[in-house]
């Protein structure tokens, strides 16, 4: 089982209703886009961590080192923004190379951390719910939202699939270790291209399997699965719509100011 998906049947909010949680996340990760405020990103930064760490029960350390995956990738991508080659210098700084400068201005920085924060606050609603609400509950709200079943199918059975092949990832790595198959930087290359492949053979293999296992119990097109059902809370509903009347407040706010 991977980490997030232990992490997130251990949540203390897991048995909250999955439609209020994931509308939630929704509604959160519009007014972050839409507004495209740093204002706005902080206070759902800060409400989304403080749902997941305080009230999910997620430790805090874990919860930062899942931010700092995409918070590394986004300081990365956005560095194209801050950094330019120009004739003149820009007011941030400037490097001159023969009659060329490696530049940057001011405007460009504030530009990039505030998008920088939009999009580290709309993975961390991602988190919320991915922390705190099971892949089945997921697909039960979907399905009431009139889903295509085509895409939900694919998404349980890719689900399904990510486990089966980290454990026979997990276990093909094992073997090259114990025989030194990743003893140095040629050898570990060698290795990695001789799992991959074997990995797509597996896969192929396995998804026979499987087929033929669902047909036996009468697949029909349709994917049944058992779902829990908890029932919502008014006290939530509410805390949902006052939170996001605040972000729109904010938002039309920042808009004509």
């Amino acid at each position: 089982m991977i980490t997030i998906d232990k992490l997130c049947y251990h949540s203390k909010l897991r048995y909250c209703n999955a439609a209020e949680k994931f509308a939630f996340s929704v509604l959160t990760i519009l007014f972050c886009v839409v507004s495209r405020s740093a204002v706005i990103a902080g206070i759902v930064l800060l409400t989304t961590g403080i749902l997941t760490v305080w009230k999910g029960g997620i430790p805090f350390l874990r919860y930062l080192k899942f931010l700092t995956v995409p918070l590394v990738f986004l300081i990365l991508s956005t560095l194209a923004i801050i950094v330019n080659f120009s004739e003149s210098p820009m007011d941030l700084f400037a490097i001159p190379l023969g009659n060329w400068y490696l530049t940057g201005s001011l405007h460009s920085l504030i530009y990039a951390g505030r998008l920088i924060l939009t999009a580290l606050s709309s993975v961390s609603c991602l988190y919320f719910l991915s922390l705190n609400t099971p892949m089945t509950d997921i697909l039960s709200v979907l399905d009431r939202l009139h889903c295509p079943k085509l895409i939900m199918e694919l998404m349980l059975l890719i689900y399904r699939f990510i486990f089966l092949l980290m454990e026979i990832a997990s276990a093909i790595t094992t073997a090259q270790n114990s025989r030194l198959g990743n003893k140095d930087f040629r050898t570990s290359c060698r290795s990695f291209s001789a799992m991959a492949s074997a990995l797509f053979l597996r896969a192929i293999r396995k998804s026979s399997i499987l087929y033929d296992a669902m047909e036996s119990r009468c697949y029909n097109g349709t994917i049944r699965v058992l779902t829990e059902q908890f029932p919502p809370r008014k006290a939530e509903i509410f805390a949902i719509i006052l939170f996001e009347l605040l972000l729109l407040l904010l938002t039309v706010y920042l808009y004509f100011h």
